[in-house]
């Protein structure tokens, strides 16, 4: 699933490209995806609504509307939004994107926005369960009041107060969006090898030390796989249909019974609170 770095990688390209444009139609070829309203309602609430203004909060992001609506876009497992120029614009760049983003040349286009200055944003969900909502208030969403602190906008004091009195193991506890927004499996299993804390430690167990770490790396992390474009491991692209290039810099996930690339000991894969977890038994204590 698409975590805080790929959600704001495209968010970023979102704002750069379509910030101000007009939606002059959109089509649907899957209404599976939008969640609220009805199709027609949003297709008739959409049409001829400018963009002004995109935002990320956690994994959600969120288009606002001239009108002061809102389009909430929740990516999940295999969501993509890819922006391309009509066919009959640029057929050698459609071709490259349809390479790029549709695996077989399948289409996986749910949804269809076209704008004013004549290219076409998709909404691509192979598994449909991606999510479209069009809102009056996006800050009522029930997903929005569930969100904890977003990274960025915490300091230690706080992020150590909010450690303190937590018996949840550390891992999960990182995985919960309504104690930490945006971090999700494959960066909590980064972040604590490089804070070299041991996953299945409860969280009232770090010393201050400890926690001081695991603040910085949150940060450290987070920024370098922006900088990188995100993690290209299943389904993610930005904007352009290309992959992000952080995977490589990956010391942990996905990388089981590989030498660890600080001590050489083999790193381990164990199941906690339902997800695969990749740590070094040497390195994270």
């Amino acid at each position: 699933m698409p975590e805080l770095p790929e959600v704001e990688t495209v968010k970023r390209g979102l704002v750069k490209h379509i910030l101000g444009k007009k939606i002059v139609d959109v089509v649907i070829n899957n209404p599976k995806v939008i969640r609220e309203p009805k199709k027609e309602l949003f297709v008739k609430g959409l049409t001829n609504e400018t963009i002004k203004n995109v935002l990320r909060k956690g994994k959600l992001l969120i288009l606002e509307l001239a009108s002061g609506r809102a389009l909430a876009i929740h990516l999940k497992m295999t969501g993509q939004l890819v922006l391309r120029m009509p066919p009959s614009t640029s057929p050698e760049r459609a071709k490259r994107a349809e390479r790029l983003v549709y695996p077989g040349n399948a289409r996986l286009s749910r949804v269809s926005f076209k704008l004013s200055d004549g290219k076409i944003l998709d909404f691509n969900d192979q598994r449909l369960f991606a999510e479209l909502r069009l809102v009056d208030d996006w800050k009522k969403l029930k997903f929005i009041q569930g969100l904890g602190p977003e990274p960025f906008d915490l300091t230690l004091e706080r992020f150590s107060g909010m450690l303190a009195l937590k018996k949840t193991k550390i891992k999960p506890l990182l995985l919960d969006q309504a104690f930490i927004a945006g971090i999700g499996n494959l960066y909590a299993a980064e972040v604590l090898f490089r804070a070299k804390i041991n996953p299945l430690r409860p969280a009232s167990s770090l010393s201050a030390k400890e926690k001081a770490a695991l603040f910085k790396e949150i940060k450290d992390t987070l920024s370098e796989a922006i900088h990188y474009k995100g993690s290209s491991v299943d389904q993610y692209v930005q904007l352009s249909g290309e992959a992000g290039s952080y995977a490589k810099y990956h010391k942990v996930y996905g990388r089981e019974g590989k030498p660890c690339l600080v001590c050489k000991t083999l790193i381990k894969r164990i199941a906690l609170g339902g997800r695969g977890t990749y740590f070094c038994p040497h390195c994270q204590r």
